[in-house]
C-alpha cells in the first residue's frame, strides 16, 4: 500500500510538473503572439510605406519622361524659329 501512495504523489507531481510547463508555454504563446502583433504592424506600415515609394517612383519616372520629350520638342522648335530669323535677317 506504501508502494502505491507513493507511486500515487509521484503521478501527481509529474501531473503538476505538466501542469506548470502546460501554463509557461501558454505564457510565451501569449507573449509571442503580442509580439507577432506587432511586427505584423510594423511590416504593414513598412509595406504600406513602400507602396507608395514605389508609386512616387513611377510618377517621377514618367515626368522625367515627359520632360525629355517636352525639352526635345523645345529645343527643335527653337532650331526652327532660329533658322527662321536666320532667313529673315540674311536672306537667301
Amino acid at each position: 500500500l506504501a508502494a502505491e501512495g507513493e507511486s500515487l504523489e509521484q503521478s501527481n507531481r509529474m501531473v503538476s510538473q505538466f501542469m506548470e510547463q502546460g501554463s509557461a508555454t501558454l505564457s510565451d504563446l501569449q507573449r509571442q503572439r503580442g509580439q507577432m502583433r506587432g511586427i505584423r504592424g510594423r511590416l504593414l506600415d513598412i509595406s504600406n510605406s513602400l507602396g507608395l515609394t514605389q508609386s512616387t517612383m513611377r510618377i517621377i519616372e514618367r515626368r522625367d519622361i515627359t520632360d525629355a520629350y517636352l525639352v526635345a520638342v523645345l529645343m527643335v522648335v527653337t532650331l526652327i524659329v532660329i533658322y527662321f530669323v536666320w532667313i529673315v535677317e540674311y536672306g537667301e
